[in-house]
């Protein structure tokens, strides 16, 4: 929840399509809470590609 208004968007013949966070953004946030940046590298693409297509799935779904 703390990076749903950073990301990376583009409009497309589908309408938008998110394709990625705003890593400055994340790299921030972690060393804000406290999270190594080795951590971040190692974990965030992972969980940001699962959590764009999903947010992109929603968007589909919902028109």
């Amino acid at each position: 929840m703390r990076m749903g208004g950073q990301v990376r968007a583009v409009s497309s013949m589908a309408g938008v399509v998110i394709i990625g966070w705003d890593m400055t953004a994340a790299f921030r946030l972690a060393d804000g809470l406290g999270i190594p940046p080795e951590a971040v590298a190692e974990f965030v693409p992972e969980i940001e590609q699962i959590a764009c297509a999903k947010t992109n799935e929603r968007m589909t779904e919902n028109g």
